[in-house]
């Protein structure tokens, strides 16, 4: 881990709510009873490979609170799995492994390929930790990722870890909302948004799996196992200088990023993308020929049509003369 690496001149993040953090899990499991207030142990079920109810189980509370406050490494066997990850039992516990916190678990799979590929984690014994213990929602959200660090070494990271540093660590998993970065002991989450200041078409077109990446501390949320990284708050955001560069009517050299139905995304510059909609293509049956001969890295001559920093937008269009 890198901390203070370089001084970060953006402006304070605004806070992050649940929105932000819904895709950590990639599904909830269904939990249909929650713990009794004034108790020490409670029962809750979770969705079986059927998708209905399984068998309740009892779990104690006290214990599971206590392995996640130690950070230690438990012994937990497969019982089950939904689309979202695996279903886990073990000596008074109970709980749900996520998809991206599989070790073995190949990425981008097909949905078959990955029901396949979690059935077969069916009876066998895997070593674990708790990264979330909530006993208001019924919820024990454990990862065989962070089993692979020593216990006690979570509580640790999370001691030294601070917003507003840069750290250093592996991508170990790559989704359609973001990249998991691997700090030595506990994962953090770059959202898909915090990828870069431009259009991201998908996470795995900016970071590849096993690259080590610098990023920069969003949040850090100890009591429920969090870490909220950036990539693009490293650089300069170049929105902020964008309408003293770019002025309308300007004529300038970009490359096209993306092909869609109603026009063309185009990059004037790392962080800055604009659209090229179909009616600036030409006259309507030239427009979408030209559309069509497109490909993406295509180079081209643009006229600028508006700048919006405040919104991040920009207008294009391939006719070069008003």
């Amino acid at each position: 881990m890198v901390s203070g690496a370089r001084q970060v001149t953006q402006n304070e993040p605004p806070p992050l709510d649940e929105g932000w953090w819904r895709s950590v899990l990639a599904e909830d499991p269904i939990w249909v009873e929650k713990p009794s207030r004034g108790t020490e142990k409670s029962r809750f079920a979770l969705p079986s490979a059927s998708g209905t109810p399984a068998a309740q189980e009892s779990v104690n509370w006290e214990l599971a609170e206590a392995l996640f406050r130690a950070d230690q490494v438990i012994e937990m066997r497969v019982t089950g799995y939904n689309k979202g990850g695996l279903l886990v039992n073990g000596a008074q516990l109970q709980g749900f492994v996520p998809v991206s916190h599989l070790v073995d678990m190949p990425n981008n799979l097909t949905p078959r390929e990955q029901e396949q590929c979690l059935a077969a984690y069916q009876g066998h014994t895997l070593r674990l930790k708790i990264i979330e213990c909530d006993p208001q929602r019924g919820r024990v959200v454990l990862s065989e990722r962070a089993a692979l660090a020593d216990s006690g070494r979570r509580n640790l990271l999370f001691s030294q870890l601070k917003a507003g540093e840069c750290v250093q660590g592996t991508v170990t998993n790559i989704t359609d909302f973001g990249v998991f970065v691997d700090l030595g002991g506990v994962e953090g989450l770059i959202h898909v948004s915090e990828l870069s200041w431009g259009r991201v078409r998908h996470p795995r077109d900016v970071v590849k799996l096993g690259e080590r990446v610098y990023a920069y501390v969003l949040q850090v949320d100890p009591e429920r196992c969090r870490i909220a990284l950036s990539l693009k708050r490293l650089c300069d955001n170049p929105w902020e200088t964008a309408e003293e560069r770019y002025r309308p009517g300007q004529i300038t050299e970009a490359v096209i990023t993306g092909i869609v139905p109603f026009g063309a995304f185009a990059r004037l510059e790392e962080g800055i993308d604009g659209l090229i909609h179909i009616t600036e293509f030409g006259d309507h049956q030239e427009g979408h020929e030209q559309l069509q001969s497109l490909r993406e890295g295509d180079r081209v001559q643009v006229r600028i049509l508006h700048v919006d920093a405040s919104r991040q937008r920009l207008g294009l269009s391939l006719r070069l003369k008003p």
